[in-house]
């Protein structure tokens, strides 16, 4: 039997933060549990879980989303991992990226946090940043704007009608990563469309 894959959206907790720039990670996580007929119904390690499966027959997926604010998502993400145990190499965290424009995807297994405090604390939690990645880009806020309350803010009318494709792109990624792997994932997902 093959190694259960850990799939990870980041984002914060409660109805204010649910459809913000920083819970596009989240977002991909529901629509991963939507199209598997699942819903986020247990509770384990401080996070919302649904298992389920790639396809029938294949590898195992839990399905999480940390009830921690984004900056100390690494405690749920650690625990999930030893509970289930899941190795680095099976786990596939997805998160906003502020240095990627938004509607791009950009996939990536270890390496810095590129000044993401969710992903750092990951790492961190786990002990190595060798975990798969895929980084929805939502690009730099306008003029001055501070990227912390950029993150913050709901995705704005224009974004709103390319956000879900660009959230069923990010979930054929994590599909991808784990049917095929990381390098035909990014082939994919790399090329200019």
């Amino acid at each position: 039997m093959t190694e259960p894959w850990l799939i990870v959206g980041l984002g914060n907790p409660g109805p204010r933060y649910e459809s913000t720039r920083h819970n596009v990670g989240q977002m991909v996580l529901d629509e991963l549990a939507r199209r598997r007929g699942e819903r986020f119904t247990s509770r384990k390690a401080h996070a919302g879980v649904a298992e389920s499966w790639l396809r029938p027959g294949g590898p195992k997926l839990v399905l999480a989303k940390p009830h921690s604010f984004m900056n100390v998502s690494g405690g749920p993400v650690a625990n999930l991992a030893k509970y289930y145990g899941i190795g680095a190499d099976h786990i596939v965290v997805v998160h906003d990226e502020l240095d990627i424009p938004f509607d791009t995807l950009k996939l990536k297994s270890g390496g810095g946090a590129g000044g993401h405090n969710g992903v750092r604390d990951v790492a961190k939690a786990l002990g190595t940043p060798d975990f798969a990645r895929v980084r929805v880009g939502i690009g730099r806020p306008p003029g001055r704007q501070d990227p912390a309350d950029w993150v913050l803010e709901p995705f704005g009318a224009g974004e709103r009608a390319t956000l879900p494709n660009l959230i069923v792109d990010a979930a054929d990624a994590v599909e991808l990563v784990v049917d095929e792997g990381l390098l035909a994932a990014q082939q994919r997902f790399h090329a200019p469309r």
